[in-house]
């Protein structure tokens, strides 16, 4: 059953209220006239009786007693009559007011509604054509405005959305090309070479083997961001420490290949979340660490509890960035340099943004002075755990976690970034 349309309810609401005042009105009207004495006779006298033997004075007063009966009757019936007169003229008032209640209604539901039609036809306008145009209501502080700024707010999101979205089409078909491209120009060239011989023949399959584990690695990538932007499915209780630890001796081989030197301070930190998420995490920031460094460079990574949260900190040496880039670098295919010849997609980050934005997790990035990015993610700590992050895990050089930065080093609240709104 389809319902009528609010203003169609309103007017009903407000001529209900109308007529439901006026029927109490007429009824309190009503019972006041209807407690008035119906025999209420007021005949000044000067007798007192009519007894045998009496005068003149006392028949007149004998026969005013019966005049007063009398008025007493009439004025019983006359009460009543008005009480019925009352009561017919009251039904015709009412009847009268329903008619004028539900235009009064009528009217004043088309005026409260008026803003709330210009609102429509303005984000009709605005959803058809463009989402850089805004409402923005003058007036009071009342609940329209705020409707007009909440709804502001709405548009303003999602245009950072579908910005970030277009985007991101464009660059994921970017580095889905590039490969593509790659892969026809080997097997145009291994064709229409007449001389090629088992060897180079050999040469372009692994070539090809190669550009086809980066799409994999990269369409894997594109996963991961999505299935963390979906929140989580799953979750339970581990342990940062037992999980970079692991991601440590998946890496080591790598990190000893480039002469890395690696501190660590290790503490348990307890959360709650998806294990294969947060393994990418800590996984996706350690191979940040390591593949953006210099040779010989240094790489620092600590975990432990702090102000109720469980905290992973990554920091590493490497090439200066630019203090204004760090924001940047935490968005879908953003690298420094724009190039991927070294296999990187620009992707690591902003999974782990996705999947710290999952967890209800805080991240902050600053850039080093000396060259290299410090990033620290904290999640809501596991309840009863209490552990702190200690000074034994302090490196000269390093600082301590959570300390105040020098000039030159800006920190960013990665979580807060409007432009990262196509993540949440």
């Amino acid at each position: 059953m389809r319902l009528p349309s609010l203003t169609t309810r309103l007017t009903l609401l407000y001529g209900a209220l109308f007529v439901a005042s006026g029927a109490v009105l007429l009824a309190i009207t009503y019972l006041l006239v209807a407690r008035f004495p119906a025999d209420r006779v007021v005949v000044e006298g000067t007798g007192t009786g009519a007894g045998p033997g009496a005068g003149p004075g006392a028949r007149t007063a004998a026969k005013t007693g019966d005049v007063v009966g009398r008025l007493h009757e009439q004025a019983v019936r006359q009460h009543a009559d008005i009480l019925r007169e009352l009561l017919v003229q009251s039904g015709i008032a009412l009847a009268a007011m329903v008619v004028v209640a539900a235009v009064l209604g009528r009217l004043v539901a088309r005026r409260a509604l008026r803003p709330l039609r210009a609102m429509t036809g303005a984000i009709r306008r605005i959803s058809a054509h463009t989402l850089h145009e805004r409402l923005a209501v003058q007036g009071p502080a009342d609940e329209i405005k705020d409707l007009a700024d909440t709804v502001d707010g709405l548009l303003g999101r999602l245009e950072t959305a579908l910005d970030s979205h277009r985007r991101f089409v464009a660059n994921a078909a970017h580095e889905l090309r590039t490969p593509l491209t790659l892969e026809h120009a080997l097997l145009e060239e291994a064709l229409i070479d007449r001389d090629a011989t088992a060897e180079s023949f050999r040469a372009h399959f692994e070539r090809l083997l190669e550009v086809s584990e980066q799409q994999a690695r990269l369409l894997e990538s594109l996963l991961t961001l999505a299935g963390s932007q979906r929140g989580l499915g799953h979750r339970e209780r581990l342990d940062l420490a037992r999980v970079t630890e692991w991601v440590l001796h998946a890496s080591r081989p790598r990190i000893e290949g480039l002469g890395l030197r690696v501190e660590t301070a290790i503490g348990s930190a307890a959360v709650l979340g998806d294990p294969a998420l947060v393994q990418r995490l800590v996984s996706d920031l350690v191979d940040n660490a390591v593949g953006h460094n210099t040779p010989g460079g240094q790489v620092r990574i600590t975990t432990g509890g702090r102000g109720g949260h469980a905290v992973l900190a990554v920091a590493n040496t490497g090439t200066r960035v630019p203090p204004d880039e760090v924001e940047r670098l935490f968005e879908p295919f953003q690298r420094l340099g724009r190039t991927a010849a070294d296999g990187h997609h620009g992707l690591g980050l902003s999974i782990v943004h996705a999947i710290a934005l999952a967890h209800d997790a805080v991240i902050s990035a600053r850039a080093r002075p000396d060259g290299g990015l410090a990033v620290e993610v904290a999640f809501p700590l596991w309840p009863g755990e209490h552990g702190e992050i200690g000074a034994s895990g302090e490196s000269a050089g390093w600082g301590k976690s959570g300390e105040s930065h020098g000039p030159g080093e800006s920190v960013i609240d990665i979580a807060q970034l409007d432009k990262s709104a196509g993540l949440h």
